[in-house]
């Protein structure tokens, strides 16, 4: 079957030259014979009309170049189709693309989208709202939010916009249900993850799969900042599971489960990043796993 391709390319995602960009995609794609379409992404994030764009013209590959939230809106109009999406990625996390193994250079990028492997991966719904890979409640949100407002993008603004909110990072008090556990915290922040990462290789969440089925949810309960920043980069490198057994919460820096859906009573309206993008929060949150919601282009 002929592929047909249509790249998106976000104007705003990472620091990265979109200049050089288009013109390795132009000459690549031409040299494989691809027929293609460069469109730029747009600041509402709709892109209903790619569904029946993709029926009249026969597109079988989607390329996203840009970062997380960009991969975020496109997956969330093509969930449930027979369309491959691909990334180029280009933003300053780019969690899932590292998650999957896609190289952050366009060229080996590309080479992946060209080889033409595609396989399903998990999503889920947090309040109805579409996560292709993470979301968060509390400080990690917070930082999304402040960085949303910054002029200058990329990971050292990012870093910048760490630093400041974690001399200023305060907890939150939840109450989550997961596998039949009732889970009362005062936490820093609640990732959860079909992905095993922030991005930049932090993996919050490192036992966690793309197409397993599950959701993974980190919570990081009250503690000293320095004994945050020693948790932290315990989690980062080595987190663990904590087993179905364990029915109430008891003092521990850092819990790690593992479920289909969990619940979430958010009483102080922490903040809420859905794939990195700053979100609206609420005082209740219902999030269930999606299996095998789009095709992912991946090594």
């Amino acid at each position: 079957m002929q592929r047909k391709f249509v790249y998106f390319i976000n104007p705003i995602s990472g620091t990265k030259n979109k200049d050089e960009l288009l013109a390795l995609i132009k000459r690549r794609t031409d040299k494989k014979n691809i027929p293609f379409e460069i469109l730029h992404t747009n600041a509402e994030g709709r892109y209903d009309y790619l569904l029946e764009k993709i029926a009249t013209e026969k597109i079988t590959d989607v390329i996203v170049c840009g970062g997380d939230g960009t991969v975020n809106q496109i997956a969330a109009t093509l969930q449930g189709t027979a369309v491959n999406i691909g990334i180029v990625p280009m933003g300053s996390g780019n969690g899932l693309a590292l998650a999957a193994g896609i190289k952050r250079s366009p060229d080996k990028a590309l080479d992946i989208i060209f080889k033409g492997n595609a396989a399903p991966i998990d999503s889920f719904y947090i309040n109805g709202n579409f996560s292709c890979m993470l979301c968060g409640l509390g400080f990690d949100a917070q930082v999304a939010h402040d960085f949303a407002k910054q002029k200058k993008r990329g990971l050292i603004t990012y870093i910048k916009q760490t630093i400041k909110n974690f001399i200023h990072a305060k907890t939150y008090n939840f109450i989550l249900q997961i596998n039949d556990m009732t889970v009362t915290t005062e936490a820093f922040f609640i990732s959860i993850a079909n992905s095993n990462q922030f991005g930049n290789n932090v993996t919050i969440a490192p036992k966690a799969s793309i197409s397993d089925g599950l959701l993974d949810i980190v919570v990081v309960s009250k503690m000293s900042k320095m004994k945050l920043l020693y948790a932290i980069a315990k989690q980062v490198t080595a987190g663990q599971v904590d087993g179905a057994h364990q029915k109430k919460y008891s003092a521990k820096d850092i819990y790690y489960y593992q479920a289909r859906a969990v619940t979430i009573q958010n009483p102080e309206q922490a903040p809420l990043h859905i794939d990195g993008d700053p979100a609206n929060t609420a005082e209740s949150f219902e999030i269930k796993i999606i299996e095998k919601a789009f095709n992912l282009l991946q090594p």
